[in-house]
């Protein structure tokens, strides 16, 4: 490396992590991250206790857990460019207060509409969060070496947030009652909320001209329409009906308007040029498969562990420990895998381990079955996160300094919507294949029958008022129904994630780290491929 290049790198260093050191600033942003990784995986555990508590429907049900991805992913890019313009700082220290305050009203919620609106809260704190803890790390980390190693740190966090997540939601289970899953977010944001006021930069993007505030809403508008449309689908719910047809229209024309209202503003929200280059769009389009054949299993791992196998909720937690455990390695070595094997190699390979891990678990039935069950986790875990690590670390290296904010948020976006259109989808594919085996039960009423295709924590409630031989039969048949459902449901993820192993074939073969050396950032006013030096990042 020439005397020239390092002394602009290190310039680049000492600007974007002005006031604090750059490690430093990656562990508070891990604690950041932490927070919001918890909080998307302590509740899965608690589904049982919430449903025999609120007593929710099977809509309100799905919404008390999809709420939170949701709202988030419909405000990722608001709060994401909104940081880039206000200071991504301010943003996640906001984001820190709101994530607090609606920890504890869910805590305290009493009825299924008040648990809603406190997960809607949550979540537009975590879209205040997530982007911000993102663009920072950009800022802070310009050397693409270090930054992929900062990724992969960053990255193992988010494991051990969704590893606490059950089985610290399955210890309160046991001694506390379910409303106290919630509470764990408030010493965090406690300790999150002055150290990130003391320690982190202040940094923003380019300020050239307004931010798009109609923009802004279009797309969380367009947005929500499409995924609540979705989930009404997943719900169960007529795909004619107003109430899902509408949501879906709405929501695509609004985002078809936002996306031509970009491409015509000389100073866009998001500059959608970026997704005419082939790394970033197809990292984008990674962790929405990914996320979309995955996230919705570990909603349904829970309940086979529970509900078939009669596991308590922190043997649950102990069972999925290994998946997070895994993932955690994967994280920790990703920047290392990523240099010896590029993006390519080591995205394609992640989808093809994960899919071989979701056919081995085809093998569960209504035994337990422990080694079989560690080995498709480990799999599954390493899988899943190798895959993730190297999409998100081409998808910020692609992108601009200046639109960092944006690009994190297009990344965090990518990954709540292919987590919220995955538990609607997965969710429609396990009900499909559930509940027509249990339409003729011997000695079961028709009624039973029907009350008992809802889910099977609902088919147990029947069986138990049914009682003798009836209800006995009522209770295997729906065992045997959820465990042919996950099986399906298994080998549909398997489908989507050999397609993600395709897709990934369009990612660079090599990691490039020259570009980031040279200080040569495309600009968002360039033509695409056209080297440019970036404007200034703005660090207070």
């Amino acid at each position: 490396m020439s005397g020239t290049t390092t002394a602009a790198v290190g310039l680049r260093r000492r600007a974007a992590g002005a006031g604090a050191n750059r490690w430093v600033v990656l562990v508070v942003l891990c604690t950041s991250l932490l927070l919001v990784a918890v909080d998307a995986t302590v509740l899965h555990v608690a589904v049982p206790a919430v449903t025999e508590d609120l007593k929710p429907s099977a809509i309100e049900l799905l919404w008390i857990v999809d709420t939170y991805p949701l709202v988030c992913a419909s405000l990722l890019i608001l709060f994401g460019t909104l940081g880039d313009r206000v200071g991504r700082r301010r943003i996640l220290l906001l984001g820190y207060a709101l994530f607090g305050v609606a920890s504890a009203l869910a805590a305290v919620a009493q009825d299924p509409q008040l648990l809603i609106l406190a997960r809607a809260l949550l979540g537009v704190g975590g879209a205040m969060i997530m982007p911000a803890t993102l663009s920072i790390l950009r800022q802070v980390f310009p050397d693409r070496r270090e930054r992929a190693l900062a990724i992969g740190v960053w990255s193992a966090v988010a494991a051990v947030g969704a590893a606490v997540g059950p089985l610290l939601g399955g210890f309160l289970l046991e001694h506390f009652w379910w409303g106290s899953v919630f509470l764990v977010n408030i010493p965090l944001m406690l300790v999150s909320l002055p150290v990130g006021r003391l320690l982190l930069p202040e940094s923003t993007g380019s300020e050239d001209g307004p931010w798009d505030v109609v923009g802004a809403l279009m797309a969380a508008g367009g947005l929500f329409g499409v995924v609540l449309g979705v989930k009404r689908l997943g719900g169960g719910e007529p795909a004619g009906s107003v109430l899902t047809v509408v949501p879906l229209v709405a929501g695509a024309v609004l985002l078809a308007l936002f996306v031509r209202r970009q491409r015509r503003r000389k100073h866009p929200l998001v500059d959608l040029r970026m997704f005419a280059r082939p790394a970033f769009s197809t990292s984008v389009g990674c962790i929405v498969l990914a996320m979309l054949a995955l996230v919705g299993l570990e909603l349904i791992a829970a309940q086979y562990l529970q509900l078939v196998l009669g596991l308590s909720p922190l043997e649950t937690g102990l069972r999925l420990l290994p998946l997070t455990v895994a993932a955690m390695a994967a994280g920790l070595f990703g920047a290392r895998m990523l240099r010896r094997f590029g993006p390519r190699r080591m995205v394609c390979a992640g989808f093809c381990l994960t899919a071989l891990a979701v056919v081995l678990l085809t093998a569960l039935g209504r035994e337990d079955n422990a080694p079989l069950m560690l080995a498709g986790f480990v799999l599954l875990g390493f899988g899943l996160e190798t895959t993730l690590f190297g999409a998100y670390e081409s998808m910020l290296s692609e992108a601009p300094s200046e639109q960092a904010g944006g690009a994190a948020a297009i990344g965090e976006t990518s990954y709540q919507l292919g987590a919220g259109i995955g538990i609607a989808l997965l969710g429609t594919v396990m009900n499909a294949a559930y509940t027509p085996g249990l339409s003729s039960v011997p000695g079961v009423p028709a009624s039973a029958s029907a009350a008992a295709g809802h889910s099977l924590g609902e088919a147990y409630d029947v069986a138990g008022e049914l009682g003798g031989s009836a209800g006995v039969a009522l209770r295997r048949a729906a065992r045997d129904c959820f465990v042919h459902g996950l099986h399906v449901t298994l080998l549909v993820s398997a489908g989507l994630l050999l397609l993600g192993a395709v897709m990934a074939l369009r990612l660079p073969r090599v990691m490039q780290c020259e570009a980031d050396v040279a200080l040569e950032v495309p600009s968002p006013r360039a033509g695409v491929g056209s080297p440019t030096h970036a404007p200034p990042v703005r660090v207070r």
